[in-house]
């Protein structure tokens, strides 16, 4: 397949590297030359050996248009939809936005969704983690007897940002980047909003519904170079009346990437990062009586898997992917929701039926 990357930084470089080691063609794109000389020159080498030759670097007004299989997104948020609905329109089999979605405020979204049904064309959302090994292993754990009615799930996001800066030593800190705007996308909410959707996720797993009630509390940083949120904590509440918790922040060292879905009579807890290199997923009874599953991956690996899932998709199997645009629009939702909620003082209850758009959204 021949793929075209947005964004010549971190993703896109993960998600370069990812298409090469699957036998793709990939032409990377920037609005900035200097960023795609950094790829070239730093970025690819150092995370990967040396730079590969048949990768092409374009700024984007120079990039070849309809000739691509898959155009990927992985530019800074409130850039995703513009780009993505001129992707749509260049004929693409199909197309990848890196997470979040969008920007809180929801624009554009709905006309991506409404563009890529007409067009009958996939629209992915690099949510990588509900796809990844140790994601499968979950839910093939809840499904088996023994563990009784589920009574919560928790799932934790906490990983201080320097490992992003440090992997952007370009940028001194979030005043640089969307990371410390978060109505452009950026901040505890956005960035890590990983914990959202892998919520979301195994509550699809366990069979509980869809979010509907949302209470939130962020800590925002505000200055006059930055506003956005450190951590975020929330409760919500699905359909079915099945309630839990996420917390997402920029500030925890060491990371913790941690999900538990409880049983009357058992649980199953999923780590990212369990050990080095290494997620695991543990199910049982009680700590004295868990069976444990370990994946050993890098972050490479991460990606690669992600494509993988998306080329398998694109072949029917799985017929219903974690990844799909209405999983990453019912995330941006719980997003807006919780936005709505820090702010007003008040729990938001959010509409579906009355589509992905603020007006959705509906303060107690």
């Amino acid at each position: 397949m021949r793929v075209k990357i947005y964004g010549a930084g971190s993703i896109g470089n993960h998600l370069a590297n990812a298409s090469r080691r699957l036998g793709w063609n990939v032409d990377i794109c920037d609005v900035d030359g200097a960023a795609l000389n950094r790829t070239r020159t730093i970025i690819y080498p150092q995370r990967y050996g040396s730079w590969d030759e048949s990768i092409g670097l374009f700024e984007n007004n120079d990039a070849p248009r309809g000739c691509y299989d898959l155009i990927f997104i992985g530019t800074p948020p409130d850039c995703h939809m513009k780009l993505a609905l001129q992707a749509l329109e260049e004929g693409v089999r199909a197309l990848l936005v890196e997470k979040p979605f969008c920007t809180p405020d929801l624009a554009g979204a709905e006309n991506l969704l409404e563009l890529s049904r007409h067009k009958n064309t996939p629209v992915f959302v690099g949510y990588d983690h509900a796809v990844g090994k140790a994601a499968e292993q979950f839910a093939a754990s809840v499904h088996r007897a023994g563990i009784g009615k589920w009574q919560t799930l928790d799932v934790e996001f906490r990983e201080h940002w320097g490992g992003i800066f440090a992997a952007h030593p370009w940028l001194t800190g979030p005043k640089e980047s969307y990371l410390g705007h978060w109505r452009r996308g950026g901040g505890a909410t956005c960035e890590h909003s990983h914990a959202i959707n892998l919520w979301q996720h195994f509550a699809r797993q366990i069979g509980v519904g869809r979010v509907i009630h949302v209470q939130a509390m962020l800590d925002f940083v505000q200055d006059n170079s930055t506003d956005y949120d450190k951590i975020c904590m929330l409760q919500m509440r699905t359909e079915s009346g099945f309630v839990g918790r996420v917390v997402q922040d920029v500030v925890t060292k060491p990371p913790l990437k941690w999900a538990r879905a409880q049983g009357s009579s058992g649980y199953v807890e999923w780590r990212c990062g369990y050990a080095p290199d290494v997620d695991a997923v543990f199910e049982g009874a009680d700590q004295s009586q868990r069976e444990q599953h370990l994946f050993p991956k890098t972050r490479s690996d991460d990606f690669i898997q992600e494509l993988k899932h998306i080329s398998a998709a694109l072949a029917g199997n799985p017929a219903d992917s974690p990844l799909y645009i209405d999983r990453g629009l019912d995330t941006m939702m719980v997003i807006a929701a919780a936005f709505e909620s820090a702010h007003s003082g008040r729990s938001v209850n959010i509409d579906y039926a009355a589509g992905y758009k603020l007006s959705a959204l509906n303060k107690n």
